[in-house]
């Protein structure tokens, strides 16, 4: 039953997405497999918290598209997800969860929330800091680069970051807490187990998710920034000059800039959920519910 309801949740999500186009052919896929996947395993906690980070991101991505389009020529992803995008969003989380039904422990559901925190702060950080007023500066040298550039940094991008983090702890915690009195699987009883640990009231729960959605969305962000300015593959475009992170631009191809080849954005992005939920699990151990 589950499988059917995640099929059909996946779908409707996916499709009102494709619809808006927020996600191609093959993102929409995609998001139907990790969606599906996701509720007939982890359930509704898991689902959700995912579902939070695509909803709220896309809208973020619809927000002032024009101001931000010209800024989007130059990024490897723009809006419009595709199948690599999803699954460097999405994937590890599903991992994780996997590993939660295997081995269940709290410490699973922990660092899935810094996975998503780190995915929603990161993807907040460029949508809402490309309407910053002021220049980015570099995450390496402190100077002022040009907007768009991996590895540039606003103070509006910080606050998104913070703000992107803190929902994502809020909803996983408000999704676990819902989902606490009808545990449906190992995967659901992680995800409750730290309502629980030692809590009086149901607010004492919600800090510790808070601080792992800030710890995770801050730590998956900025790291996905510094790798950014100093390993993602960067091109030049031979026509109007501009350092871009695809391999065309101006209908012509650009010239390799800097970078590895295979340090793509949606390997960065990779890393940076990693680091984001290894901040989750440390934020969780020192605030005691692991």
């Amino acid at each position: 039953m589950d499988v059917w309801i995640g099929l059909l949740g996946s779908v409707l999500v996916a499709g009102a997405a494709y619809s808006k186009r927020s996600l191609t052919v093959s993102g929409a896929a995609a998001a139907v497999v990790l969606g599906t996947l996701m509720y007939s395993l982890g359930s509704a906690a898991w689902f959700g918290t995912l579902i939070a980070f695509f909803v709220a991101s896309t809208l973020l991505s619809k927000y002032k598209h024009k101001r931000k389009a010209a800024i989007e020529s130059g990024y490897a992803k723009s809006g419009n997800r595709d199948a690599g995008q999803v699954a460097a969003n999405g994937g590890l989380g599903l991992l994780l969860c996997i590993g939660s039904v295997i081995a269940p422990h709290p410490a699973w559901w922990a660092a899935f929330v810094g996975v998503m925190a780190a995915v929603t702060a990161d993807t907040w950080a460029t949508e809402i800091g490309g309407l910053s007023r002021t220049a980015p500066r570099s995450i390496l040298t402190g100077r002022k680069v040009a907007p768009g550039t991996s590895g540039g940094v606003t103070a509006l991008g910080l606050l998104a970051t913070c703000a992107g983090g803190l929902f994502i702890g809020a909803a996983a915690w408000l999704l676990a807490r819902l989902g606490s009195g009808a545990v449906t699987g190992a995967a659901d009883a992680a995800a409750a187990a730290v309502l629980t640990a030692g809590a009086q009231h149901p607010l004492e729960t919600l800090l510790p998710l808070l601080a792992a959605g800030l710890a995770g969305g801050l730590a998956g962000s900025l790291s996905d920034s510094l790798i950014g300015a100093k390993w993602q593959a960067m091109y030049r475009c031979a026509v109007c000059g501009r350092d871009i992170e695809r391999g065309s631009h101006c209908g012509s191809p650009a010239e390799p800039l800097r970078g590895f080849a295979w340090m793509t954005n949606d390997a960065v992005n990779v890393i940076g959920s990693l680091f984001g939920g290894a901040a989750a699990l440390a934020a969780a151990l020192l605030a005691g519910w692991l």
